[in-house]
């Protein structure tokens, strides 16, 4: 038995099937990658252990599979590079390797007899009626084994030559000098105007439009005369960005548009052309030859592209009579906002009688309407007639509110809607024909209804949706959604033949409890269920396969996940968040984060009985751990799991946490400092100001071998939100808040003007501006872009005004770091520590990523309301009198002639002295356990 991955099979297949007809003595051999089916089918130990093919015997496996012996090891050798990397993508794997190289020798042996017998019928091998094969196959071998590195260099006597491509052909190092023989011998480069005597060109492509700037140039290329051509492709250098907008370096003056709008109306094809692409084109309206069906000409095309139309704000309305159209795609056109009657009507303003007015489209097969980001309106009344034969719709990446009435009630063919990424989207209802829908990324979807002959129906992402209804012919329903925690309760009322569900593993669990689970009366009366839940890349990792007749429910999670003691299991929301001290939905964001191959070695971590932890069982571990103040045997104790468990899931749970969650807890780019500045500015009137710098200290627990007084400082920088964004550890007997802030990054790079660099502000009608900055408690040094509290007696108003802020604004990020040790009391004095320092910084920065990761998910309500009750007083407060007072801040603290300020930064300057100088005295010590010491997060 070959792979089995049951660990029942013994028991389902051969027990009831071989036990009483095999002979005594027989021996049944199973091969498996799964250790738990040895075990259920009763093994005896040891297991014999099968390797993976090391290079090289991958290497000879494939190439004895691929070569026959007559074949020289030369030209053999000159494979051995990509054969190594088909090895590799095998993963060493016997069985992948051997049936690789089967499939590429008998590509290999197809390919060379198709290619011997075109030679032969066309004459090309000389020789008798019995050899002809044999010669044919030695020229082949000679022509794939010579030096293809460069053409011949008497390229340029092909005088009849009429088409060369190199596209692709990376082998090619130089070019033969012939090769200019077959150009123009001028030396000038090739005009538009050379194409008007080409008359039999069936297929051009123009690239590079940008540079042509006189429409005579583009007239003399007389594309409307060329009557056998049937491909046309126009590419103008695109505008656009990644976002589909036009990037801010490459925008559009008028006389640039109005240039290629008069050369783009001489390009006027013949009325033969089959296929018309238009790439880049950048003018603010299309060549009058596709806007007026009394002009445009196109009578027999098929097959319209147009990619990357920046500033055109309508779409074409010449095209809607054309006879023979069947297939369009607009892609990225940003500047389109409504699409109205005369895309369907070009004579719509006539106000004609339906019996007067042509069906539109009446060809058309396919369209795509795709990246028009700015899309909001579609109009098209029920009474006008168009698209009768259309089959297929794509609409993505736009804003459309609703679907035109016009569409459901005249596209009577349409089998097929295609809708992703459209915001504003609430409903898709009344199409009478529709048989496949597909919605993506619909965030405001909450309605689909009345679709008599939908049979197939795949949602993703569209989390609003709670109606479906009015689809009895519906037979398969596709679901994908990672965080989907309960299955929809608009399936229970669905006649379905199969559901395919992707979802989270907390619902994949549920699923799998079968008939004891929550879900089981919404998808008991499906026919056929298959669910699955990823884990890291692996799509479908974990899954249920369940059938309702025979009544039958396979899955691979069983163990891990359907047992009464999973700790992540619970269905009660308040209890769950009691225990966690975070909701589900973050839970499950953690769950994701950490996802990762320090995380994915399942069978290492298990509980007592041998049950495996899941995914969520070990984050569970990892941060009930993290919270808890009680020792590690005592958690084992209740969780079922060993005290050793308990640790090493942690770590790596830590390790993950710091390698894949890092972007919760970084410094700011400008964008994301403005809000946070914006911030500062409303709660406390620190107009400017990017955040709080204070420290706090981390006792060590009594497993350290530091001493009982042992402490880890920890200077960290917390913004407007109470998220920190920076910390910097150190141990505190041998650094001091002064040394550790000179040590930091942070000072460096604030220093050197690498950070708070951003935007300033104008406080003074003189001009005079002030900077980014950080605000600190008197301990830290008065500097340009550190700003401390004045320390003098009889402060005046301003002054005086100044430090309450200042004050209120510390005293928060204050209340920040102490959350911080009360929420995760693995911070606190007397809980359990790691003996190894460097997984005590890891720790540490670890909870300051679990303190930003629930402020972003925007959960710690509490902490929210307490934070803004305190401060909301000060929001109201006149922000120009805050300005004023921090100008004549900055003003006097810069002032050289000043004797009062002179005498405040010097006394700072003496504090900072006597700091350097206690540095000093240890400073040895400090050098030489510094790399242990310190850590930057």
């Amino acid at each position: 038995m070959d792979d089995v991955w049951i660990p029942t099979a013994c028991d389902d297949v051969l027990g009831s099937h071989l036990a009483n007809v095999v002979a005594r003595g027989s021996r049944i051999l199973v091969t498996t990658r799964d250790e738990r089916v040895a075990r259920g089918m009763k093994a005896m130990l040891p297991y014999h252990r099968v390797d993976k093919l090391k290079e090289d015997d991958g290497w000879s496996l494939l190439k004895n599979q691929i070569f026959s012996c007559e074949t020289n090891g030369h030209e053999i050798d000159t494979f051995k590079d990509i054969g190594l990397q088909i090895v590799a993508k095998c993963d060493g794997l016997p069985l992948a390797i051997k049936v690789l190289g089967g499939l590429l020798c008998q590509k290999e042996k197809n390919a060379m007899n198709d290619i011997i017998g075109m030679w032969i019928g066309e004459g090309f091998v000389h020789g008798t009626l019995d050899n002809l094969e044999e010669l044919g196959s030695k020229y082949y071998k000679e022509l794939i084994n010579s030096d293809t590195s460069a053409l011949p260099d008497n390229l340029g006597k092909l005088k009849f030559l009429q088409f060369i491509s190199l596209s692709g052909s990376k082998q090619f190092v130089k070019l033969p000098d012939s090769i200019a023989q077959l150009t123009i011998e001028d030396g000038d480069w090739c005009s538009l105007e050379e194409l008007g005597p080409l008359y039999q060109l069936t297929h051009i492509g123009l690239k590079g439009l940008e540079n042509v700037t006189v429409p005579s140039s583009a007239a003399k290329a007389k594309l409307g005369h060329k009557v056998h051509l049937n491909d046309l492709y126009l590419s103008w250098h695109s505008r656009l960005g990644g976002d589909g907008k036009i990037k801010q370096e490459d925008s559009v003056s008028e006389e640039e548009q109005e240039k290629t709008e008069k050369v783009f109306d001489e390009l006027c094809p013949p009325p033969n052309l089959d296929f018309l692409s238009i790439n880049g084109y950048f003018g603010r309206r299309l060549p009058t030859w596709m806007m007026s069906s009394l002009v445009v000409s196109l009578k027999i095309l098929r097959i319209l592209m147009i990619d990357d139309l920046a500033c055109c704000t309508l779409l074409p309305d010449g095209l809607c009579q054309l006879p023979y159209l069947e297939y369009i795609q607009i892609r990225r056109a940003p500047a389109i906002k409504r699409v109205g009657p005369e895309f369907l009507q070009a004579n719509y303003h006539q106000s004609l009688p339906p019996s007067h007015v042509a069906v539109a489209f009446p060809k058309m097969d396919n369209m795509n309407l795709i990246g028009m980001v700015e899309w909001q309106e579609w109009e098209w009344v029920e009474t006008v007639q168009a698209f009768p034969v259309l089959r297929e719709l794509l609409l993505k990446h736009c804003k459309l509110t609703s679907l035109p009435p016009g569409l459901s009630s005249q596209a009577r063919a349409l089998n097929k809607l295609m809708i992703h990424f459209v915001q504003g989207l609430t409903y898709v209802a009344s199409f009478a024909s529709l048989v496949k829908l597909e919605v993506t990324a619909l965030p405001d979807l909450e309605r689909i209804t009345n679709l008599a002959r939908l049979q197939i129906l795949i949602i993703q992402d569209c989390l609003k949706l709670k109606v479906l209804e009015g689809v009895p012919a519906l037979q398969t329903l596709v679901l994908q959604d990672k965080d989907m925690e309960t299955l929809p309760k608009y399936i229970g009322g669905i006649n379905l033949r199969c559901l395919e569900l992707y979802c989270s593993l907390a619902l994949l669990s549920s699923i799998a409890a079968g008939q004891s689970g929550p879900e089981w009366d919404k998808f008991r009366h499906v026919e056929r269920v298959k669910a699955y839940a990823r884990e890291g890349y692996m799509v479908k990792k974990w899954y249920v396969l369940y059938t309702a007749n025979p009544c039958n429910l396979e899955t691979n999670v069983s163990l891990s996940f359907m047992s009464a003691g999973t700790l992540s299991r619970s269905e009660d929301a308040q209890r769950f968040e009691s225990v966690f001290k975070m909701t589900r939905k973050t839970f499950n964001y953690i769950c994701s984060l950490v996802l990762g191959p320090s995380m994915e070695n399942m069978n290492s971590y298990t509980f007592i009985d041998g049950r495996v932890l899941c995914l969520e069982d070990r984050v569970a571990v990892a941060l009930i751990r993290l919270y808890s103040s009680e020792p590690s045997e005592t958690l084992g104790s209740s969780f079922g799991v060993s005290e050793s468990t308990v640790l090493l899931v942690t770590e790596k749970f830590i390790d993950a946490g710091r390698e894949r969650a890092e972007h919760h807890c970084h410094w700011l780019d400008s964008s994301e400092m403005d809000e946070i500045k914006s911030r500062f500015g409303k709660i406390h009137n620190l107009h400017n100001c990017c955040g709080v710098i204070c420290t706090t200290h981390i006792p060590f627990g009594p497993n350290c071998d530091h001493g009982e007084n042992g402490r880890i400082l920890m200077q960290a920088v917390i913004d407007s939100k109470m998220r920190i964004m920076n910390i910097w550890l150190s141990l505190a007997d041998s650094s001091t808040q002064l040394s550790s802030l000179h040590k930091s990054p942070l000072f460096k790079k604030c220093e050197k003007g690498g950070w708070l660099n951003g935007s300033k502000l104008k406080v003074a009608s003189d001009g005079s501006e002030v900077g980014e900055y950080l605000i600190g408690h008197a301990g830290y040094p008065l500097l340009p872009w550190l700003l401390t509290p004045y320390d003098e007696e009889n402060l005046s108003d301003p002054k005086a005004e100044f430090n309450r802020r200042h004050s209120a604004a510390t005293t928060c990020a204050q209340k920040a770091l102490a959350m911080l040790q009360e929420k995760w009391k693995c911070l606190q004095e007397d809980v359990w520590w790691p003996e190894n320092l460097q997984t005590r910084y890891k720790m540490i920065s670890a909870c300051c990523l679990l303190h930003n990761i629930v402020i972003d998910m925007d959960e710690d309500a509490a902490m929210a309301r307490n934070y803004y009750k305190e401060v909301r007083q000060l929001a109201n407060e006149d922000a120009v009198r805050t300005r004023d007072m921090l100008s004549q801040y900055f003003l006097t603290s810069r002032s050289s002639e000043s004797g009062e300020e002179d005498h405040e930064v010097a006394a700072s300057g003496g504090a900072g002295d006597e700091h350097r100088e206690q540095e000093a005295q240890t400073g040895t010590a400090d050098e030489v356990d510094h790399d242990i010491q310190e850590i930057i997060v």
